[in-house]
């Protein structure tokens, strides 16, 4: 590897492996602040899940990060004669038919890409374990869509045993057809679900102990927090002189903007407008624009040429707001940043820090600010811990609908709160488990869940 893995990604990894032995499918979240190396930690899963026979398939929400990950599987698994196999949304026709080819005949053994994973025309020959990067940007049917391309072969776990389970290991690979009656999947993945900020829905399922969860709670040696504060916009030409001091130092930049060009609905700063007014404020400086509507070969070039120092300055859309790793940048800049949401925002500032130096981000606002993102904006400059902006992301937009597809914080709940009666529920768990005990509970158990949960159980597996 290069480098030597932190008691804390020791024990995940040793929680991972034990989930794989199990006879029914696992679900668990690794949670961990941006920067923590839960990367290193999917590939020992991987690892595993070939070594048994399996095929694995990691699935981010980018191209830019799916192509990272590509590389840097296929730096750590070349030495073991192990190929990675890549699919996106853009490749050419000949090199998608031939990638598909080896996909479905397993000759493919990891499988990296982004939503291209879950298209009709896919299909793994022996699908053992799902890996979802950066949860919060999938939607629920959108990973279901993944968990569903297992359903042709296997019906054995990893270990030999039926990965289905039974009905009390977590409803694993087990729907409800129309009538409610219990359907249960010929064979369930395991699933590895990675989030550097849990979104509610999720936090709320660990409340409902239907997801496990791992911490990796130890930082690389070296990492210092991220220094935070809020600006106005007015502020503007202060920044820029930071800009200049930090890339003296040999330091880089990055300042992201919500919109590519500019809008006349929003008042949001466009990115290629901020390019040109600092192109013409910083001409000293190496600066660079990159956006979504980009080519992939384009973006790919720019952030090479980052990485290796040649920019001094990125100035970008948030499709840097993922996985982009570059130690050298210390200090990011959030344009209209009450415009974000916390797991976006909390995403941006893990972008800096990855190196020695001390890093800062500067969220820069359009006053006046709605009491809602002064909240945001406060939670931001208090913490960094990511679950703890998870438990206030929670209490200001609800859970969203656990066993369905809303993630609007729309909740099902009409008395409870989840954030506020959260305390309550290892005493329902209790319940709920004595209830299936009873001679009569199975059947009131299975009547509770066709009145409330009918045909949307399903959800819960993602």
């Amino acid at each position: 590897l290069g480098f030597q893995l932190t008691a804390a990604q020791r024990r995940v990894i040793g929680e991972v492996l034990a989930d794989l032995q199990t006879a029914a499918p696992a679900m668990r979240l690794i949670q961990g602040d941006v920067g923590c190396g839960k990367t290193v930690v999917a590939a020992a899963a991987a690892l595993r899940a070939i070594d048994s026979g399996y095929q694995a398939a990691l699935m981010a929400p980018t191209e830019l990060l799916s192509e990272q990950h590509r590389r840097t599987f296929g730096d750590w698994f070349a030495p073991l004669n192990l190929s990675v196999e890549w699919l996106g949304g853009r490749m050419p026709a000949a090199a998608r038919a031939q990638a598909l080819q080896r996909i479905a005949s397993g000759d493919a053994r990891l499988v990296i890409g982004t939503h291209a994973l879950f298209q009709e025309k896919v299909a793994f020959h022996r699908l053992g374990l799902m890996i979802i990067d950066e949860q919060h940007r999938f939607g629920v049917d959108q990973r279901l869509a993944l968990r569903n391309k297992a359903g042709g072969d296997g019906g054995d776990g990893s270990d030999g045993s039926d990965s289905t389970g039974d009905g009390d290991s977590k409803n694993a690979g087990r729907g409800r057809n129309g009538d409610g009656e219990s359907t249960v999947a010929r064979h369930a993945p395991h699933q590895l679900i990675m989030s550097a900020t849990p979104i509610p829905r999720s936090l709320a399922m660990i409340f409902y102990a239907d997801l496990d969860i791992s911490n990796i709670d130890q930082m690389p040696p070296g990492r210092k927090p991220v220094q935070t504060v809020a600006l106005p916009n007015s502020r503007r030409a202060d920044v820029a002189q930071r800009i200049r001091r930090v890339c003296r130092d040999r330091q880089q930049a990055y300042w992201v903007c919500p919109l590519i060009e500019e809008s006349d609905k929003l008042q949001a700063q466009a990115a290629t407008e901020t390019f040109d007014a600092l192109t013409a404020q910083l001409p000293e400086l190496r600066i660079e624009l990159i956006h979504g509507r980009m080519k992939s070969a384009d973006k790919e070039a720019i952030m090479r040429r980052f990485h290796g120092g040649d920019i001094d300055l990125l100035v970008a859309t948030t499709v840097i707001e993922v996985g982009v790793d570059v130690p050298a940048a210390s200090l990011m800049i959030i344009e209209n940043a009450e415009r974000l949401g916390l797991a976006q925002l909390h995403q941006l500032r893990g972008r800096v820090g990855r190196g020695a130096q001390q890093a800062a981000c500067v969220l820069m606002y359009q006053p006046p600010l709605g009491a809602n993102a002064k909240q945001r904006l406060g939670i931001l400059r208090d913490t960094g811990d990511g679950f703890v902006i998870a438990g206030k992301d929670l209490e200001l937009r609800g859970p969203g609908e656990l066993l369905g597809t809303k993630q609007t914080g729309l909740q099902q709940m009409k008395v409870a709160d989840l954030a506020r009666d959260r305390a309550l529920l290892p005493t329902i768990e209790a319940i709920a488990k004595a209830l299936r005990a009873h001679e009569h509970g199975a059947a009131a158990a299975d009547a509770i869940i066709r009145r409330w949960v009918s045909a949307r159980e399903s959800y819960a597996e993602v």
